[in-house]
């Protein structure tokens, strides 16, 4: 398959999102969504900013949809994370400022007071925590909600700070056993379900290992930060103490990974049988698969980096794993593991590189299938009530993660930052 019809939904999308007043289900957005960068205007705003920045679009558009976002007052404090409010809004904007010399500056810098204060805020109750010997919320920690998704908006907007150091050391500590109920337990250990809510299934808790929401999302972002130069004390050692732990968990002792490890896992030391799983980016073998890489890439060994890599080709080729992918998103669908191969591709070993941009075409198949009308499919996509017109689930995240694998260059805007792929 030819990359056009991709580029063909892409323009599409992108013409049907051209104004957020005009767009179905818009009352919505600008409404309970406005300050979601999932699901609402900053989410939507990157595809326009990607596109302008490649000079496929105009500017006029993402002006537009982060003046429809700013309309009422943007959420800060407690109520606030990387996903929702200021954090969320300031990640869009810096896309933005970035390309327009001299743009935004001042709205930035007062929301980057703002960010400093609230994750000081959330280090102290998060260290205070360990110091209590209590086990972590997934929200303290993960890439939606928590402290590793402040530290990829730092590290996108001020990595040399005092507050990215910060982060980086509390990731750190995070990597260090707890003792918990008189039970040696990892440091990431939370005491509920993956919802974060408590849960039978879940009887004693569990160890995440998603992107989304797990160990993942820490390994890639202290990855990302060592390979940007940015490094902390004991910053190898915990990259080495993830990359150990996931080793130890590998399904079958191959190279897929389970979302996560219960306590009951843990006390018998092997994995529950369970079918094949869809190795996307919040859970799975995408994004773990992804991040290992640039764990390797950080650490200079070269054999994890190809035992990584070669990961992600056996699952982007194997049928049973893609029948678990169901959708098109960018979270955990087509356009997220099109998006994912492009971006580990593109800093692949010579040896892996050719097999995983090979994988690519059948991905942006399943996306779009030949004789597939491109406005029909971008007018669906944007009316579906399960994934709607937003970054993560729906039609702007599918736009956006389909220009990489299909164009075959990296994205201009660095608008998947917060997804700690790149």
């Amino acid at each position: 398959m030819t990359a056009l019809p991709a580029l063909g939904l892409v323009d599409a999308i992108a013409a049907r999102l051209a104004a957020p007043d005009t767009v179905p289900l818009g009352s919505r957005l600008l409404s309970s969504n406005r300050q979601h960068l999932a699901y609402g205007p900053p989410g939507i705003v990157l595809l326009h900013i990607e596109l302008a920045a490649n000079g496929l679009g105009p500017w006029q558009r993402a002006h537009d949809w982060l003046a429809a976002a700013a309309r009422q007052p943007l959420t800060s404090g407690p109520d606030s994370h990387p996903f929702y409010g200021v954090p969320a809004f300031a990640y869009a904007m810096t896309c933005a400022a970035d390309h327009l010399s001299g743009s935004y500056q001042r709205a930035l810098d007062a929301m980057d007071e703002q960010i400093a204060v609230d994750v000081g805020r959330r280090l102290d109750t998060a260290h205070r925590r360990i110091d209590a010997e209590r086990l972590p919320q997934l929200a303290e920690f993960d890439a939606i909600r928590g402290l590793t998704g402040y530290g990829a908006y730092l590290l996108r907007r001020n990595p040399g700070s005092s507050t990215m150091r910060a982060v980086l050391d509390y990731c750190v500590r995070l990597t260090e056993p707890i003792t918990h109920l008189g039970e040696t337990l990892p440091g990431w250990w939370a005491d509920t379900g993956p919802s974060g809510s408590p849960d039978d299934r879940f009887s004693g808790g569990h160890a995440n290992t998603g992107m989304a929401h797990g160990i993942g999302c820490v390994l890639a972002l202290l990855a990302l930060a060592a390979r940007n130069g940015f490094l902390t004390d004991g910053h190898h050692a915990a990259l080495r103490t993830i990359l150990a732990w996931l080793d130890r968990w590998k399904a079958d002792g191959g190279g897929a990974w389970p979302y996560w490890v219960t306590r009951g896992e843990l006390r018998q030391g092997r994995l529950g049988s369970s079918g094949p799983r869809r190795p996307s980016w919040c859970y799975g073998t995408a994004g773990l698969a992804r991040a290992q890489q640039l764990a390797a890439l950080a650490l200079g060994d070269a054999s994890r980096q190809i035992d990584a890599e070669n990961a992600l080709v056996a699952a982007l080729t194997d049928l049973e794993q893609l029948k678990a992918t169901t959708d098109n998103g960018l979270c955990h669908g087509f356009a997220g593991l099109a998006h994912t191969a492009a971006r580990t591709a593109d800093d692949a070993h010579p040896s892996t590189a050719g097999k995983l941009r090979a994988a690519i075409p059948a991905l942006l198949a399943a996306v779009i299938p030949p004789g597939t009308v491109p406005e029909l499919m971008a007018t669906a996509l944007i009316q579906d009530e399960n994934g709607g017109p937003g970054l993560l689930d729906g039609a702007a995240g599918i736009a956006l993660a389909l220009l990489a694998p299909s164009t075959a260059a990296p994205p201009r805007s660095a608008w998947d930052a917060c997804l700690l792929i790149a």
